[in-house]
């Protein structure tokens, strides 16, 4: 689900619900639990108190991002969101970033695959002004044509850039082909030939469609009041019409197939990648296949690393990636070794998959890995932002911030036979994309 990666402990989330007058029902309970209100027009409001922290973290998400682009316009959230946070029409980007940095803390906007967001920071006595900036940049942007076209132009060398470098050309090229016109298929930066079409008038356009209550969570932690915060919340944006979210581009992603493609791109080393689709957010197959992607490249412990690393030395680099998607996600399997290793460790990495479908994994494999992905979450909790971002993303994905004390339960109960029959499922047929220097 995200693209930024921060540390962070696992914590209880208890519900009590109650009925606020002129929102809907609301769940209070006590410091370090979550209360979820909703406005009147649809907005979420999530909050999280933390006394122990200073701080406070704001992070403002919108059900935006690539899942709701077309061929046509992919990558107009993020270029959106990168206008919205650099003028509003009360004050430019530098003064933003000052304002922001006065408070003792920072804000910024960008677009991912399941969502967009605003996330900001600030010492907790500054929350109230920090909750006013971001309400600022949210609903006062400029978007000035000056500005379109010069962001514009840092975004196609940014598309240029990933072309020219091993892995990012060999990982665009493995997206394009498992999800075809799906719109996982490209990386939120987005596509050269609908950025070159994007104007101010589609980016206002897009901000009208998704800038509305129905798509806005509102998810903050750290030392703040609760009904303060709401109350300031509703001042904010509650004047704002009701109107439900847009829903996202549905078309599927094909079906999978064995496939093999070598690009040449400049570089040292020979980039091997193979994946293909992986479980949605809601599958019941998740869990399951997260352990096995732990086991095969989550770490040093892992198959890959001890297997194609340390006994054959045909890997400089390797590991096994499965983010969480609303839709289906991705399972990811990469080596980087030198280019006249590339068929063996070609080999060697199609082997790994192949063993964790025919033979069950063992005990102490099993253990281990779940302590690895159930740990790497606890830290990944730790601050107050990425506790903001965990409520906001799982709130906008529509499964709740209760999700995650489903999820860990369900990798506790993982056995051997699940990891098995999820990697049968998944890793059966794959998509490999090997990119090389020129001979």
């Amino acid at each position: 689900m995200s693209r930024r990666i921060a540390a962070s402990l696992l914590l209880a989330l208890a519900i009590v619900a109650t009925a606020p007058p002129r929102r809907a029902a609301a769940a209070e309970s006590a410091a370090g639990a979550v209360t979820r209100t909703k406005l009147a027009n649809g907005m979420t409001v999530l909050v999280r108190e933390n006394p122990t922290a200073p701080v406070v973290a704001i992070s403002l998400m919108l059900r935006m991002g690539t899942r709701w682009e077309t061929r046509q316009n992919a990558g107009i959230s993020n270029f959106l969101q990168l206008m919205v946070v650099r003028g509003t029409t009360l004050r430019d980007g530098t003064q933003i970033v000052s304002v922001a940095d006065r408070m003792g803390g920072s804000i910024d906007a960008y677009a991912d695959a399941d969502y967009a967001e605003i996330p900001a920071t600030a010492l907790s006595r500054y929350w109230g002004e920090m909750l006013d900036l971001v309400a600022e940049i949210a609903l006062k942007p400029s978007i000035p044509d000056g500005t379109t076209q010069a962001v514009r132009d840092f975004l196609a060398r940014q598309i240029r850039n990933r072309a020219d470098k091993p892995y990012d050309a060999a990982f665009d090229s493995l997206m394009a082909r498992t999800y075809g016109d799906n719109p996982y298929a490209w990386d939120p930066l987005g596509l050269k030939e609908s950025l070159e079409r994007m104007d101010r008038a589609a980016l206002l356009a897009h901000y009208r469609r998704h800038y509305v209550p129905g798509a806005m969570v509102l998810a903050v932690s750290g030392k703040v009041k609760s009904a303060e915060l709401v109350a300031r919340a509703e001042g904010l944006f509650g004047a704002l019409p009701a109107a439900s979210a847009p829903a996202p581009n549905a078309t599927p992603a094909p079906a999978p197939a064995s496939a093999r493609a070598v690009l040449t791109v400049p570089g040292a080393q020979a980039q091997i990648l193979m994946g293909g689709l992986a479980p949605s957010l809601t599958d019941p197959d998740l869990a399951a296949m997260k352990v096995a992607s732990t086991i095969l490249g989550g770490g040093l412990s892992s198959r890959f690393f001890s297997e194609l690393r340390d006994k054959q030395g045909l890997a400089y680099t390797t590991a096994a990636r499965e983010p969480m998607r609303v839709g289906a996600g991705y399972f990811l399997a990469l080596l980087g070794t030198a280019p006249a290793n590339k068929e063996k460790a070609e080999a060697a990495l199609r082997e790994q998959l192949e063993r964790i479908q025919r033979q069950a994994v063992s005990g102490e494999e099993l253990r281990v890995a779940k302590a690895s992905l159930l740990g790497s979450l606890a830290m990944d909790r730790r601050t107050n932002a990425r506790q903001a971002w965990y409520m906001a993303s799982l709130e906008v994905a529509g499964v709740g911030h209760e999700f995650l004390d489903r999820y860990v339960a369900q990798v506790r109960a993982v056995t051997a036979a699940d990891v098995q029959r999820a990697a049968q499922r998944y890793l059966a047929t794959v998509r490999t994309v090997v990119a090389e220097p020129a001979q």
